[in-house]
């Protein structure tokens, strides 16, 4: 068995930390590819190293001394090195960065230092062979990723590798400029890394004990989720979950490599299991809730507007002529709602009004801002009835007015328009009817 781990900022902030780390690695030999980020936070109050070579890099650029912004960075790194008792030294890497600041390499340079620095602690303490991502993950020289390339030249570059560390976070365009992710950083690297080892696993180990079924800022001590599959994901993270962002899934999701996310602090606990689908029934109806707020919404009634064609074309048209997206779009015979985002609408809003009349005549429009989106998902909602009755039923004993509801054709998930002023109020509702009165 072959499994690549990616660990988090907050898992390598300082010696301790690693040491944690070292000893996850090393208790199971088939954790043979390790991606690390750069040094979190090491207290609430600290500073990302990432974004201390951004503030460091902004001096050089500026023509400005930077000599004591490095010290400090090259101080973080030796303080991991003593409190490992490593027999290394960063003098000769810290020289090629300070000549490379001053030559303005770039801030994408400066950046992916961060990981690779402690990529090189990383190897040196794990025994592992150091490999720099710039070798195999590939961009062309606009900065687009080259995924069928990176597979290959990752694949060939690992396949001569028992063991390897890898450096999240960037790769280099042909002429060798190095480019970071502009999302999801070191989880994309981990994702590519298992694809072109054709990896087991792929564990990702951050500072939580995988994905939690709500926001615990509004929910206290939500329960976990146990299994989740790559289209709920998708679903709770396009309504504003905090999880692994889509880029970070895709090589993995087109492998059928399935991901497990960790806890470094609490490695005994199971986590959450990302698969491409699954028989196994779901503890719960529900994945998760996830919402957002800030939407507005415009409503357009016009008779018999049912048995007009190209009705809907025309009125999303309208929308994209003033450059504005829409969120979703309920309709009944006489009527179709537009949701969309409200600070970008706003400035804008007359101009669409205008455009709708002069698309679709209509007979009326209405505007309501102020509004929020909840989204439930749920793979277990397709076999089991009365799900939105249930939904409907804990948001009226709340007294939260329902605005929309939109069931997906998947039956993966229902969408439901609320107030913003309630939005706490119904996750909480919902949660309680799903999860705590099973």
């Amino acid at each position: 068995m072959r499994k690549v781990v990616k660990f988090g900022g907050s898992s390598l902030a300082n010696a301790q930390q690693f040491k944690k780390v070292g000893d996850i690695i090393h208790s199971d030999a088939s954790r043979r590819y390790v991606v690390p980020s750069a040094p979190g936070k090491r207290y609430s109050d600290d500073v990302k190293v990432t974004d201390m070579l951004y503030g460091c890099y902004a001096l050089a650029a500026a023509g400005k001394e930077f000599a004591n912004e490095l010290k400090v960075i090259k101080e973080r790194y030796n303080e991991i090195i003593d409190g490992l008792e490593l027999n290394m030294s960063l003098d000769e890497e810290f020289q090629v960065i300070e000549e490379n600041f001053k030559n303005k390499a770039g801030e994408d340079y400066a950046a992916s230092r961060g990981e690779y620095l402690n990529g090189k602690i990383m190897a040196v303490y794990l025994g592992y062979e150091f490999v720099d991502p710039s070798e195999g993950i590939c961009f062309d020289e606009n900065g687009n990723f080259l995924a069928e390339k990176t597979q290959e030249l990752m694949g060939k570059r690992l396949s001569v590798c028992e063991n390897a560390v890898v450096p999240g976070f960037y790769g280099a365009k042909p002429d060798g400029t190095i480019k970071t992710f502009s999302r999801g950083g070191s989880d994309v690297t981990g994702s590519i890394v298992a694809s072109a080892i054709h990896a087991d696993l792929y564990e990702n180990w951050t500072d939580v004990s995988g994905f939690l079924i709500t926001d615990p800022r509004i929910v206290k001590d939500p329960e976990s989720i146990e299994t989740i599959t790559y289209r709920e994901l998708r679903e709770l993270s396009y309504m504003g979950a905090t999880v692994l962002h889509e880029d970070a899934i895709f090589p993995v999701r087109k492998e059928g490599i399935p991901i497990n996310i960790k806890n470094t602090n609490a490695p005994q606990d199971p986590g959450t299991m990302i698969v491409e689908s699954t028989c196994k029934k779901p503890k719960y109806t529900i994945t998760g809730i996830a919402g957002k707020k800030g939407f507005c919404s415009i409503n357009i009634e016009k008779s018999m507007m049912n048995s007009e064609i190209g009705f809907g074309r025309k009125v999303l048209e309208a929308f994209e002529n003033c450059g504005v997206s829409f969120e979703h779009m309920p309709s009944g015979i006489d009527t179709l709602t537009v949701y969309v985002h409200q600070e970008e609408f706003e400035d804008k809003e007359q101009q669409v009004i205008a455009a709708i009349h002069r698309a679709v005549q209509p007979d009326f429009v209405e505007m309501e801002s102020d509004l929020a989106l909840l989204a439930v998902v749920g793979r277990g909602m397709k076999s089991s009835s009365g799900t939105a009755g249930k939904i409907f039923e804990a948001l009226a004993k709340e007294k939260v007015n329902v605005k929309m509801i939109d069931q997906g054709s998947s039956e993966l998930n229902i969408i439901i328009g609320i107030e913003d002023r309630d939005f706490n109020t119904a996750i909480k509702a919902i949660y309680r009817a799903f999860v705590e009165n099973k």
